[in-house]
């Protein structure tokens, strides 16, 4: 388990307290867009993943979901929030819903942005395809693909600089940390113990998405036992950086709605 303290995070804002929670080979950076909209209505913590950004390697290795739970725990607690609310994109939707499941009394709500739970034997083999090029390959080499599943065609074509930043973030992340938690995030399956989670939960995803696409968000939202579904017209993988407004909206209204649950 990470001390906070090697943590490297930020708060901003006040009110009802929301931890953002960032994806695979990202950084609390994925929160630009998002914070400056959301920390007017609620404070936002943000912080880097073990082993990405400022926050150092686990010595161990483990980049494991319950270690990555574990982490935001230990930031949990170095806070001294009782409850709060915990939003993810993509592998960080994982942690966020895990964290709700083995902490109940801490999390009042949770929302899952791109993220995926009851694949089909298809949707694991091309995962575990991807692994074996990133592992064999190189991850440097795979990056263009990704990039392109993450973000519209228009919308790259528009922001280069933004794509650029991106992948220098992948880039900065060592490979061999990155491969871990894609592994994590290619090989959770979270459909066996979702229907115990009983935070409210907002599920949000992009109509494009091919690697968490709108079948398998359905498959979340009948079976969280509180939750409600939206799918973005338009958008792949990293709505986050490509359409904060849109989720700052709705985002807003489910918090407003659901947070005093924690009162």
């Amino acid at each position: 388990m990470m001390e906070a303290q090697a943590m490297n995070y930020r708060v901003e804002g006040e009110g009802f307290p929301v931890f953002l929670i960032h994806g695979i080979g990202a950084s609390l950076e994925t929160w630009d867009g998002l914070v400056p909209l959301l920390s007017g209505a609620c404070q936002c913590i943000r912080y880097d993943l073990r082993g990405h950004g400022r926050t150092s390697r686990d010595p161990g290795g483990d980049y494991s979901l319950d270690a990555l739970v574990d982490d935001l725990e230990q930031l949990r607690k170095h806070l001294g929030l009782d409850r709060a609310g915990f939003v993810g994109h993509s592998l960080g939707a994982m942690i966020a819903a895990r964290y709700a499941h083995r902490y109940p009394q801490h999390g009042t709500l949770i929302g899952l942005v791109s993220t995926a739970a009851g694949r089909e034997a298809d949707d694991s083999e091309r995962l575990e395809s991807l692994i074996a090029r990133l592992k064999s390959e190189g991850v440097e080499s795979q990056l263009s693909n990704m990039v392109n599943r993450w973000f519209t065609d228009e919308f790259a074509a528009e922001h280069g600089h933004v794509i650029e930043a991106r992948k220098q973030r992948v880039r900065d992340t060592d490979p061999d940390v990155f491969i871990s938690v894609f592994e994590t995030y290619a090989r959770t399956e979270m459909i066996h113990w979702l229907e115990d989670v009983n935070a409210p939960a907002l599920i949000v995803t992009g109509e494009l998405d091919g690697g968490c696409p709108p079948r398998l968000n359905r498959k979340i939202r009948a079976t969280l036992p509180q939750s409600e579904l939206f799918i973005l017209h338009g958008l792949k993988h990293n709505i986050p950086i490509q359409a904060p407004e849109r989720l700052n909206d709705i985002l807003q209204w489910f918090i407003e709605g659901k947070k005093h649950l924690a009162l």
